[in-house]
């Protein structure tokens, strides 16, 4: 049976103009969730390619043309999403957009440049939201680089929570222990949320039994979080150096941040002229002119002894390989950028560390913004993560005082399998909740569930 709280909502009409990476994986995930999508790119092989693998509308032009958004349907969509390989079109059919319809629009912008700018554009142009994936990637890099014994980390509640990803060690304490008895023992609170064993992911419940070699993600606050893996004997120490292989956008995002976190930085950069640009930017980083695919300059630059390891170069093939390389040495904590999508399973099967997707972060972020203009009355899409490639979804939801959901204990809430309602964040303080807890006004609740496509947190009632 149906909630009938619930609204039944048609899908949105989206134009979505550059099918490049990113622009190919929102028509993905867009399509799937039911939407009407059309597409706008310059390439006609590109478009007729793209229209005929997800059956969407396809129109080949300039999508900054008033005359191509008109016969994209502009005036009667509702949102524009522009990510382009251009900043500045990406804001010009935008803002086209905005005088010819009321529709809602989203550009990407990548060019440093503009990044400190990015609050002053959006107000200033009246645009809805603007996305950078490389400012994006580098800030997940370094947030890995703070617990290095982490494969991912998502962030909630203001920081205030984290959904930390890792590999159970083999010999650990936790090999053939009960969940339930894991969490009694440990004084602190933190919640198992998924555990992918052989491929399979399981919402876990107490009886679950963990296995060395699991892939465990569990949440915590980030003090409970470094105390849980003091408790289960697993090290965990922020990095002091990295080395960057690779030099672009995303490299220079990451040495800022990571220069300000106090962490010595080194980038290798092949291009005579853009490395002497970097020097320039990033007094505080140390760069190198020379090929960081080149065995010899890696040991002479002391790849044996840096705590951290990011290849940031253009090629997934790169990447992979001076990655794999690297784990070669025990010790360093070994971060790959992928950008293209094929292969997953087999580069999930690859020990070179943590992997990075930036196409699926800013698809996440603007999915999250879609989802948000479906929602019915009494919550909000705050943040939405996909976890183990996407199989799973963690979302956390800001309360109003109008949602069906407040009031009644946890226990009595209908909720649907393969969910869990992780934690709630109230008047500044993290806690997991129990069956009698029940879910107040202004909470922000966080769910993890393998269900996909929650656009309200109604959604997780049957």
């Amino acid at each position: 049976m149906k909630n009938p709280f619930l609204k039944q909502d048609k899908g949105l009409k989206i134009i979505i103009v550059g099918c490049g990476k990113v622009g190919t994986t929102l028509v993905d995930r867009l399509s799937r969730e039911n939407h009407d999508i059309t597409i706008i790119d310059q390439n006609n092989e590109i478009v007729q390619r793209v229209a005929g693998t997800y059956d969407v509308m396809g129109v080949t032009g300039n999508g900054a043309s008033f005359a191509i958004q008109i016969e994209a349907g502009i005036k009667k969509a509702d949102l524009i999403i522009a990510v382009t390989e251009s900043d500045e079109l990406n804001l010009l059919c935008c803002i086209i957009a905005r005088k010819v319809s009321s529709c809602a629009t989203i550009a990407r912008m990548r060019n440093p440049d503009y990044s400190q700018e990015l609050g002053f554009l959006r107000s200033q142009l009246g645009l809805s939201m603007l996305v950078n994936p490389e400012l994006d990637t580098a800030t997940e890099i370094s947030r890995l680089l703070r617990l290095p014994t982490a494969l991912s980390i998502n962030s909630f509640a203001k920081g205030q929570a984290e959904l930390v990803k890792f590999k159970l060690p083999v010999g650990n304490m936790l090999h053939n222990k009960v969940i339930w008895e894991v969490t009694k023992d440990f004084k602190g609170e933190m919640l198992f949320c998924g555990i992918e064993r052989e491929g399979n992911l399981v919402i876990p419940d107490g009886n679950f039994v963990l296995r060395e070699q699991d892939i465990v993600s569990f949440i915590a606050t980030p003090i409970n979080t470094h105390a849980f893996f003091e408790h289960i004997g697993v090290e965990t120490h922020q990095i002091e150096n990295c080395m960057i292989i690779g030099g672009g956008k995303t490299s220079y995002y990451l040495a800022i941040l990571l220069t300000q976190m106090n962490i010595d930085v080194k980038i290798i950069e092949r291009d005579g002229r853009r490395s002497d640009e970097l020097a320039t930017l990033l007094p505080n980083a140390l760069v190198i002119h020379g090929d960081g695919a080149d065995e010899e300059l890696l040991a002479e630059e002391g790849i044996e002894s840096v705590d951290a390891f990011v290849p940031l170069t253009g090629l997934d093939e790169e990447n992979t390989l001076l990655a794999l390389f690297a784990k070669r040495y025990p010790d360093i904590k070994v971060v790959t950028k992928i950008n293209r999508s094929t292969f997953n399973d087999v580069i999930d099967e690859l020990e070179i560390g943590s992997i990075m997707y930036p196409r699926y972060m800013t698809t996440e972020k603007i999915i999250r913004y879609v989802r948000g203009m479906q929602n019915s009355i009494g919550s909000n899409i705050e943040i939405m993560y996909g976890i183990f490639d996407n199989r799973a979804e963690a979302l956390e939801f800001a309360i109003d005082k109008d949602s069906p959901v407040i009031g009644k204990p946890i226990m009595e809430l209908s909720l649907k399998d393969e969910l869990l309602i992780a934690c709630i964040y109230r008047k500044g303080k993290i806690f997991i909740p129990r069956g009698n807890d029940t879910i107040m006004p202004e909470d922000h609740v966080v769910i993890v569930t393998k269900h996909t496509g929650f656009k309200d947190v109604m959604d997780i009632l049957k």
